[in-house]
């Protein structure tokens, strides 16, 4: 730290953290780039990394995973936010009349695998977690009760009463079908919706388009549920409005009876029976409104919030698990670690090798995206970055770091080569001196 401080490129280095945003992880790249005058041949700009610090270029590693980089996960998460709350009062392309559109807020929840500890409250007050008058004993000595009032960050939130008793193969073969499920969902969202309008399904897209942006969050029990904005549009998306009888109830009817009928079916495995899958019977559907308790905001916060996050919640790895790996050299919840060694398992079973649960073993078997938008729902994350960009060309241009040529008229020669990621433990101590990020472990 003190030999960067005191190195005659200091300056020039901070001035690349500073455009990192403090990336804990920047990438390194080694190489040039070259504008030339087609017509001419002239060189008309040229840059290179030699002459920079360490003879690298540091770009941001623009992961969304807070627990990796919490400064590159904040430009997603307020990315994810902008475009949310765009879809849900317009602008960034999507217009303001959006906001007569029947939206739902909707919350499709995992069914039981077993009793967990958690944390009950009744008009702000905590009540107790499984209360039991007369509470059954398991077959392995534990009393399915619990009267405690358990506090925010009690540890024991999520964790079986009884962990022997507990459906580990089943919290994790819903993870893995999660996906197909919302699809499902989709499917016959559509399908009833078609249905409630008089016309056949293969019309449905000439009278009306359900757009939707949902973000995927994992319970601390392990379970993932997803949230969803739901919206109904006319032919084409945004700019048009939806047919008279699209309503908001229509529209709640529809979900409640997608997320009731729709199922995904495990195979037969080692003697094992087949399973069917479907979601929990808690499901919420809430209108948004532009005033009262969910609001726009609200609902683009709470869906921001949850983009950049993933199974930390739980204990687990942020990284993908080698089945040789010695899963108790890892500060691992006991809880986590049977979600992930029964991942290792099924994912062995030939027949449940389309789920590749050994390769999504850290994320306790889900493998989608976490962060989705359907077409038509408003900007994409492609949009803003672009806006970035150009935002950030027009700036190099003005205060002169980048001559102003027109690109039909210029070669561009690029030669660039991977040289590395991450800082040094004195670099990443300055970098958090520098912009205020946290370092590895929550240290400020």
């Amino acid at each position: 730290m003190i030999t960067r401080l005191n190195s005659p490129d200091y300056d020039r280095w901070a001035a690349q953290v500073h455009r990192t945003g403090g990336c804990r992880q920047p990438i390194h790249l080694r190489g040039k780039v070259e504008h030339y005058d087609q017509a001419t041949g002239r060189l008309l700009h040229r840059y290179t990394t030699r002459t920079e610090p360490d003879g690298v270029l540091r770009l941001p590693c623009k992961t969304r995973r807070a627990s990796r980089c919490p400064s590159c996960a904040e430009v997603y998460r307020a990315d994810t936010y902008h475009l949310i709350r765009a879809g849900l009062i317009g602008g960034k392309g999507v217009p303001e009349t959006v906001t007569a559109h029947p939206t739902l807020f909707v919350t499709l929840t995992a069914p039981s695998f077993g009793p967990v500890h958690a944390r009950r409250e009744q008009n702000g007050k905590a009540l107790p977690c499984h209360p039991r008058r007369d509470a059954a004993t398991c077959p392995h000595g534990h009393t399915l009760s619990c009267t405690t009032k358990h506090a925010p960050d009690d540890p024991r939130l999520g964790e079986p009463l009884c962990p022997d008793c507990y459906d580990y193969t089943g919290s994790v073969l819903f993870n893995a079908l999660a996906p197909l499920l919302w699809k499902r969902f989709a499917d016959s969202l559509r399908r009833h919706l078609a249905k409630a309008g008089g016309l056949p399904l293969k019309d449905l897209r000439h009278h009306l388009t359900v757009s939707f942006a949902k973000v995927a969050e994992y319970q601390r029990r392990g379970a993932v549920h997803f949230h969803a904005v739901i919206r109904l549009d006319g032919p084409g998306g945004p700019t048009a409005p939806p047919p008279p009888w699209a309503t908001t109830d229509t529209l709640t009817d529809a979900v409640h009876h997608a997320a009731r009928v729709v199922s995904a079916l495990v195979p037969a495995h080692e003697g094992q029976p087949a399973r069917l899958f479907k979601w929990g019977t808690q499901l919420d559907t809430r209108p948004i409104t532009l005033t009262g308790d969910l609001t726009e905001q609200a609902v683009a916060g709470y869906i921001a919030k949850y983009a950049t996050k993933a199974a930390e919640c739980v204990g687990t790895l942020d990284r993908r698990v080698n089945p040789l790996d010695n899963l108790d050299a890892y500060n691992l919840r006991d809880h986590a670690r049977r979600l992930i060694t029964e991942c290792l398992r099924l994912g062995a079973i030939e027949a449940l090798a389309d789920l590749r649960l050994t390769q999504w073993a850290h994320m306790l078997g889900f493998r989608g995206h976490f962060s989705t938008r359907s077409r038509h729902y408003g900007p994409t994350l492609g949009d803003l970055r672009a806006a970035r960009e150009h935002h950030a060309r027009t700036d190099d241009i003005t205060t002169g770091r980048l001559p102003l040529f027109d690109e039909d008229t210029v070669l561009v020669i690029s030669e660039w080569q991977y040289a590395g990621k991450g800082h040094s433990a004195g670099d990443l101590l300055l970098t958090a001196a520098l912009t205020g990020t946290p370092l590895p472990g929550g240290r400020p």
